[in-house]
C-alpha cells in the first residue's frame, strides 16, 4: 500500500465549440461559487491540490474550420494572482535562458494526453481557437495525483 498515492479524475469542460478568446475551466482546488458550473462530483474540484505533483490533461479536440487551438495552464497560491506556465528558452551561443509563456498548440483533430508537473494550490486551464470556429469542439478532463 502506498499511502501518499492519490488519483482524482476531474471533468473540466464538456465538449463544446471553441471561441476566439480564452475560456477557463473551473479552478482546480477551489469549489466555484456558481453551483451551475460544477462537474458531476464537485468534491473532486476541492482539496489539497498542493499535495499532488502531477496533472494529466486529456483533451479531445475536433479541429473543424479552425487553424489551431491554444491551451494554457495557470497556477495560483491564493486563487487571486495567476501565473502562466512558462518554458525555458536557452540561447545555445550565450547560455542565457529566457522565460517564455507556454502555449500548447493543437493543430489536428485528436485525443491529447498532456502531463504537467504541479505543486500549486490552484490551477486553471484555458483554451481558445484561432481562425474560424465552425465545427470545432474541445472537451477537457484531468487526472491529478502523485508520481
Amino acid at each position: 500500500m502506498y499511502p501518499n498515492n492519490n488519483y482524482r479524475y476531474l471533468p473540466l469542460r464538456i465538449a463544446s465549440i471553441l471561441t476566439t478568446s480564452y475560456v477557463a475551466t473551473p479552478i482546480i482546488g477551489k469549489v466555484p461559487t456558481d453551483l451551475a458550473t460544477l462537474p458531476p462530483d464537485p468534491a473532486y474540484l476541492s482539496g489539497p491540490v498542493g499535495l499532488q505533483n502531477q496533472l494529466i490533461l486529456y483533451v479531445d479536440f475536433i479541429k473543424g474550420s479552425l487553424t489551431t487551438a491554444e491551451l494554457i495552464v495557470e497556477f495560483s497560491d491564493d486563487g487571486l494572482d495567476w501565473y502562466q506556465e512558462t518554458l525555458d528558452d536557452a540561447a545555445a551561443s550565450t547560455g542565457i535562458v529566457t522565460e517564455r509563456p507556454l502555449v500548447r498548440t493543437l493543430g489536428a483533430t485528436g485525443k491529447y494526453r498532456i502531463p504537467v508537473k504541479i505543486n500549486d494550490q490552484y490551477i486553471r486551464v484555458s483554451i481558445k481557437g484561432t481562425g474560424t470556429v465552425t465545427d470545432s469542439s474541445a472537451k477537457i478532463n484531468a487526472i491529478i495525483g502523485n508520481n
